[in-house]
């Protein structure tokens, strides 16, 4: 595959960014995050944790805190592997599990972004179709359903197949228009609010609090394998702090308002956090010339959160040996997308418990690959660019027989501990009945699992000798212990 990316397309695949092109800043990291959280399923969280988590305005407060600086933490973290190794992050765990023990985890990762995408899909679908019903009153039917899904996953196809710089671009202008037009909804309802109803309401649980974290969580924790693949093009030398910085302040400054919106919205619509449409509420509470705008500008952040998806759907395509560019790999994603769209769309009953179904078990999904990819990334100072590229046996990354045990071990172990302290609508681990099951915390024994685990196998990593573009970080080096 071509190594190198023009001003329009990206033509790099998996192969590691020269250092004379790590010409990217920190700062552009902010508009990323933040489109990837341009989405009205916010609101519907938002609502949840008021209608089925009976919290308080005050409570959600914390839970909309809290949740995206654990997320987007470990996002930025592991993100911080990206401008040390300049590869995308399915790549660089080629050194974590092996040549063909990446395979594994790749795989998971990968079948549990489709879910993703189809969710989005199915959202941004609903966004249109709402918009058609309020300025046309043209209502929902099979054919508008398939015309919807092809535009909207059409449209994300397009700008993840131009790649980076069509996802730069289109983030930092999605981001000023969907902050103004969120300080004017809020506005709106500072005015047209009962506030007295929304701060009369009684406290909830603290373990209600405790799984609104998780749930909240669980939709950052998705992104912590893409995070290197957004900072491949910065320089090794750029601020690993502000890296994580950058990170959780792009994340947050659209989590927490649009979580609190959708809270207050679920007082004088409790309806919201069961609905099968998680976006035609939005033409029922807001004055037209707010919603439709409002409501075009969030289509957009769908179509970037979709497009980032499938950006890094594409390179984890490559790394399971799918040998096609980049820009096409990411196919395959977006026809299983219209597909589990239209299903999801046509013949679910209940998006809201499909959509918190598929948050919990991707953040258990993600959560054994963060733990051992994170323990390694602080241990390790660099990344042999040729060896994760060379997929033969004389691989530095080969370890014995294509698979690093101690890597795997820890992943299968913390994958099933994972799922045995998980419940959802369809699915109950042994131990989902236990306090750690019943607040939703099943992805953090992953995590803990696995980190833990992996750091006790792992006495003596191997190691290999850094290629042309992996040299030593001195900047990390001393952040980070050995």
């Amino acid at each position: 595959m071509p190594a190198e990316s023009d001003g329009v397309i990206e033509t790099r695949g998996l192969e590691p960014v020269p250092d004379e092109e790590r010409t990217g800043r920190v700062r552009e990291l902010v508009p990323t995050w933040v489109a990837a959280n341009i989405s009205v399923l916010l609101l519907t969280m938002g609502a949840g944790l008021v209608v089925s988590g009976g919290l308080n305005l005050w409570q959600v407060l914390v839970v909309a805190s809290a949740g995206p600086l654990v997320s987007y933490g470990l996002v930025g973290l592991i993100s911080i592997a990206g401008k040390r190794g300049g590869a995308p992050g399915m790549a660089l765990s080629r050194a974590v599990f092996g040549q063909r023990g990446n395979l594994l985890p790749g795989s998971l990762i990968w079948v549990a972004r489709w879910g993703w995408e189809t969710i989005n899909a199915v959202t941004g679908a609903y966004a249109l179709l709402t918009v058609l019903d309020l300025l046309f009153e043209v209502r929902s039917n099979t054919f508008l359903i398939v015309l919807t899904l092809l535009f909207f996953v059409g449209c994300t196809f397009l700008v993840s197949g131009l790649g980076i710089n069509a996802l730069r671009a289109c983030s930092t202008w999605s981001a000023y228009l969907f902050g103004a037009f969120s300080v004017l909804v809020l506005g709106y309802l500072v005015v047209d609010t009962d506030w007295t109803a929304v701060f009369g309401r009684p406290a909830g649980s603290s373990a209600m609090m405790i799984a609104g974290i998780g749930t909240i969580a669980a939709g950052g924790i998705s992104w912590v394998p893409s995070g290197p693949d957004f900072t491949r093009y910065l320089p090794q030398t750029a601020s690993a702090t502000g890296v994580v910085g950058a990170t959780v302040g792009g994340a947050g400054v659209v989590v927490l308002p649009m979580v609190l919106m959708g809270a207050v919205m679920a007082v004088g619509t409790p309806d919201l956090a069961s609905a099968q449409d998680p976006v035609s509420f939005i033409g029922e509470l807001l004055p037209l010339w707010i919603a439709v705008p409002y409501l075009l500008i969030a289509l957009v952040g769908m179509v970037l959160i979709n497009s980032m998806s499938m950006y890094s759907a594409g390179f984890t395509a490559q790394t399971l040996g799918i040998r096609v560019p980049r820009a096409w790999a990411v196919s395959v994603n977006a026809v299983i997308s219209l597909v589990g769209g239209f299903l999801l769309m046509v013949v679910a009953t209940s998006f809201f418990g499909a959509f918190i179904s598929f948050l919990t078990l991707l953040a258990v999904a993600f959560s054994a690959w963060i733990g051992v990819f994170g323990v390694d990334m602080l241990r390790r100072k660099s990344y042999d660019a040729e060896a994760l590229l060379d997929t033969t046996r004389s691989s530095a990354y080969w370890y014995r027989g294509g698979f690093a045990w101690q890597a795997m071990t820890a992943w299968g172990f913390a994958l099933l501990a994972g799922l045995a302290f998980t419940r959802v609508d369809w699915f109950s681990g042994p131990l989902a009945g236990t306090w750690i099951g019943e607040n939703g915390l099943g992805w953090v024994v992953g995590v803990l699992t696995s980190a833990g685990l992996y750091a006790a196998l792992v006495r003596a990593r191997p190691t290999a000798e850094p290629g042309p573009t992996s040299q030593g970080e001195p900047e990390l080096a001393a952040a980070l212990p050995n």
